[in-house]
């Protein structure tokens, strides 16, 4: 797959999961422990990962590539 490709869906999983975050944010006080586990288990770490992916994924490719030789 095309680093292009890949970039565009990590773009689209980064931007979708932060739709959840944003319902946490501004959603009324008593509805916060509605949003939290989906925003604490699913949104958090799918922001972080792909977040850190597009940032330094190049690193990690060169580290596995370099490993697997």
């Amino acid at each position: 797959m095309p680093s292009s490709t890949t970039r565009i869906i990590l773009r689209w999983i980064h931007l979708v999961a932060g739709v959840p975050v944003l319902g946490y944010i501004y959603s009324p006080f008593a509805e916060l422990p509605n949003y939290a586990p989906v925003v604490r288990y699913a949104a958090m770490p799918a922001i972080l990962l792909s977040g850190l992916w597009m940032w330094k994924g190049h690193v990690l490719r060169r580290l596995l590539t370099k490993r697997a030789v």
